[in-house]
């Protein structure tokens, strides 16, 4: 019998930097319905659910998954590896992956590339993603974990750095779990040059741009197809330029053993911490 692959995106409307971001409006729907749209669009057969939290402010993210017709859990606020796993044991997942919801431009073959990665090596990893080392644009985050290994590390990760990212207990102990990685087939390396991902204001404005740019034109457009219309138009680009190589890693350099501080860009200001 095939695995049961489960999608989970984690979603809520705290946001320290932009609040409501997975809601703002793009080209009338919100970023969180045109990613689920997006992941929809992926080859291999998976249940996609939106992990939310019980907050009251996180309402209209159940009223979004309901108008959407995906499944969703609601969990601990700050907990987001409990929040993963219950919603895998809810929906008999196998094979669990990790989406953020702050990938909206997430290339759907990207996910089926890791995907076919992990099949193709059925057996021989626990964890295998597409960030240990980054090579895609940030923003194209794809982690795959068995079940087994999510309730491992559900049941032994106590930091709170590794309940609220959900993962770093895994590839922090490469000694206790089996670890793969998939590279961008292009050979190149654009993790800390370009920025898909969304966070402040410009990445909003960025992405949103991008939609109106190559939507209409084809809706399933490509990782590959945003990098040519950058090249086309590198005013887009520069739109968030600033903030490229920024991630959440630089919160954590002194916790984490296998994250080097060229893999995160620190910034000056006020934008940074509001």
């Amino acid at each position: 019998m095939a695995d049961k692959v489960l999608i989970i995106v984690q979603a809520r409307m705290a946001s320290s930097r932009l609040p409501g971001k997975v809601m703002l409006p793009v080209m009338g729907k919100s970023l969180l319905a045109l990613m689920i749209e997006r992941l929809q669009m992926i080859q291999h057969k998976a249940t996609i659910v939106i992990a939310t939290t019980v907050s009251p402010d996180d309402d209209i993210i159940v009223e979004e998954a309901n108008m959407l017709d995906v499944p969703y859990y609601r969990g601990d606020q700050y907990n987001l590896l409990d929040r993963h796993y219950q919603a895998a044991v809810i929906h008999q997942a196998d094979v669990v992956l990790k989406i953020p919801s702050d990938c909206p431009l997430i290339d759907p073959r990207i996910i089926d590339d890791v995907l076919s990665y992990y099949f193709k090596h059925r057996g021989m990893y626990d964890y295998v993603s597409n960030l240990h080392p980054a090579t895609y644009p940030d923003g194209n985050d794809v982690e795959i974990m068995t079940m087994d290994c999510l309730k491992q590390t559900w049941k032994n990760a106590d930091k709170s750095m590794e309940l609220e990212h959900t993962t770093p207990h895994i590839w922090e102990n490469p000694q206790l779990f089996s670890i793969g990685n998939v590279s961008w087939e292009t050979g190149l390396d654009y993790s800390m040059s370009h920025r898909f991902t969304i966070d402040y204001l410009e990445d909003y404005n960025f992405i949103k741009t991008v939609f109106e740019e190559l939507y209409q034109h084809n809706k399933n457009f490509s990782c590959l197809d945003i990098i040519r219309l950058l090249n086309r138009k590198p005013h887009i680009y520069q739109i968030n330029a600033e903030y490229a190589g920024v991630n959440w890693y630089r919160y954590h350099l002194n916790e984490l053993k296998t994250i080097h501080p060229e893999q995160t860009r620190q910034i000056s200001g006020f934008l940074l911490d509001s």
